[in-house]
């Protein structure tokens, strides 16, 4: 009798051990199924730019990871071993080119997509360093390279989302008409400063674009790097400069060490004038980084608008 209850307690044991297993196998595939299902692609950026370029075209439809941080500066940034996982497990990555990753460009190269790729080549800039020309890589400070960058993006991820394509052309069409609408005030704005005044004086050259685009001539001690101290005999020409013009302000950048700039101003100082620093939290000039999230320039738009605002208030 004891046998038979053994044999039969042991048979129900067995069942309960099967029910289970099949319950938690099917209750585990349909979790997989679902997670797959939910899933979104994943999407890589270099930039605090290309990140909000993403979240305006696709807002929720993809997971944005970003490189290289909000207020960081990319001529000096070091690719981590995190990162290297970021570029090879996305589904799309995309980065400035024009070399202003240059510490990630061949690892770039072999599996993202430039969004500079169709830039006549007549409208990139040049310029002279070192005695030898480099390309200009900060073309997001001309509004008309920035929507040509910004369509590059959009196929991007409409070739990555076709049942997307509806609302991303949308959201494209959109944005475009808030770049316009940006480039539209910024030139009335600059054309309100006096031609004598219009001088932008920045610790590193990153705003040649826009002194193309607005009309304004921009000196800068370092020249387009920002990976080495400035020079005095340097420092020294750009304050001769400085005072020979009357130039009123001269501006910090949020990814640069203000101290440069207020090595000028005592350089000007000794040569008997007096010039305003513009520097401090909330008045600094963004020049390769947006802002970091949740702070006043933390969208291309914003900190557009933010840096005409800076330099119309302070040479007007």
């Amino acid at each position: 009798m004891k046998s038979i209850l053994s044999k039969k307690v042991f048979i129900s044991f067995v069942m309960m051990l099967v029910f289970t297993f099949m319950f938690t196998s099917c209750a585990k595939d349909e979790k997989t199924s679902g997670d797959k299902a939910d899933s979104k692609p994943k999407v890589t950026v270099t930039t605090s730019f290309l990140n909000d370029m993403v979240n305006v075209l696709a807002k929720d439809m993809v997971d944005v990871q970003m490189i290289i941080p909000a207020g960081s500066d990319p001529h000096l940034y070091v690719a981590k071993p995190e990162d290297h996982k970021k570029i090879q497990d996305c589904d799309l990555l995309l980065y400035h080119g024009l070399h202003f990753e240059g510490k990630m460009v061949e690892a770039l190269e072999s599996k993202g997509i430039a969004v500079s790729k169709n830039f006549p080549q007549d409208k990139i800039g040049r310029m002279e360093e070192n005695g030898e020309e480099i390309i200009d890589p900060h073309f997001w400070f001309d509004i008309d390279l920035y929507k040509d960058a910004t369509k590059v993006a959009a196929e991007s991820l409409i070739e990555l989302l076709p049942d997307k394509k509806t609302e991303i052309m949308s959201n494209l069409e959109s944005y475009l008409e808030e770049l316009d609408n940006a480039k539209e005030e910024a030139m009335e704005k600059i054309a309100q400063i006096p031609k004598e005044n219009r001088y932008l004086v920045t610790p590193h050259d990153a705003f040649n674009y826009f002194s193309r685009m607005f009309d304004i001539e921009v000196i800068a001690p370092q020249g387009v790097s920002t990976d080495s101290e400035v020079a005095n005999k340097d420092l020294s020409k750009t304050a001769d400069f400085i005072v020979e013009h009357k130039i009123k302000s001269i501006f910090a950048e949020s990814t640069t060490d203000p101290a440069r700039m207020e090595k000028l101003k005592e350089s000007c100082k000794e040569k008997g004038f007096d010039v305003k620093v513009v520097s401090g939290e909330g008045k600094e000039l963004f020049s390769d980084s947006l802002a970091p999230s949740g702070q006043d320039g933390d969208t291309f738009i914003t900190m557009f608008r933010h840096n005409v605002e800076l330099i119309y208030e302070n040479l007007r």
